[in-house]
């Protein structure tokens, strides 16, 4: 039994998060079920973070255990067999290797990155239209930056947690919170990054802090506001969520 740490891309426009669902398709599925085709196995997936309905990947980590017999099998292969079995999906595993047992893509996993992109501009986002949040109006990126501060370090970030988050507990250490403005295109349009490093997130907490940060950018929120929505630890004295198709799992160290 050989266990297998895969990398993994992913467009997540049309499927219904990571999860594998009854009703809904979702990126553990469609590779669950092309490794089906590539060995007639079921093997389960193990994956670092379940992501959301319409959140993307470029980085997401996974591992699972196969059993290939004595046949020699290298990480190239096994990652273009899985990729000829997931075509036309917007899926692709980029990396494939072999890992230690005591490897485990969840709880080995000591730093994740987000990034978020917001389009600021106008016009629609005629070419990636479900990959950024469109903002038509202008955002104070500077103002956004000097108010992410106040969310770095560890403090109990309840007002950024979803309801329905099923963590312990609501206390997290942010490492960074970056934002990062580039031009979009030749008229005008900027794009706003918003990068967020931690070990671990609360559900829906990038979401949250970025729709918190975007009402500083409108100029409706200063960062003394942003302070006290953290200090209340009340969902309701925090932010909108930001919409899931800005959001991508970039990076997971180990």
């Amino acid at each position: 039994m050989t266990r297998w740490k895969l990398t993994i891309e992913y467009l997540g426009t049309n499927y219904a998060g990571w999860q594998r669902q009854e009703n809904a398709p979702s990126i553990q599925q469609e590779i669950e079920e092309a490794l089906y085709k590539f060995c007639q196995k079921d093997l389960r997936l193990h994956v670092a973070g379940r992501t959301d309905a319409g959140v993307h990947a470029r980085g997401q980590v996974a591992h699972v255990d196969l059993d290939y017999g004595t046949r020699p099998l290298s990480g190239f292969d096994l990652a273009k067999a899985i990729n000829a079995h997931l075509r036309p999906r917007p899926i692709a595993i980029t990396a494939a290797e072999e890992v230690p047992q005591d490897f485990h893509a969840r709880f080995s996993a000591r730093n994740k990155l987000y990034t978020y992109r917001i389009l600021c501009r106008p016009a629609p986002p005629a070419l990636e239209q479900g990959r950024l949040w469109h903002v038509r109006k202008e955002l104070d990126a500077g103002a956004m930056a000097d108010a992410a501060t106040v969310l770095l370090g560890h403090h109990d970030f309840t007002s950024f947690r979803d309801s329905q988050c099923q963590a312990k507990r609501p206390e997290k250490t942010l490492d960074r919170l970056d934002v990062e403005t580039i031009p979009y295109d030749g008229n005008g349009g900027t794009e706003i990054q918003i990068h967020a490093e931690a070990r671990s997130f609360l559900h829906h907490q990038v979401r949250n802090m970025v729709g918190t940060l975007a009402l500083v950018g409108e100029g409706k929120w200063t960062a003394e506001d942003v302070r006290s929505a953290l200090a209340a630890r009340d969902r309701s004295r925090g932010g909108p969520t930001a919409p899931a198709d800005g959001l991508y799992l970039v990076r997971v160290d180990y």
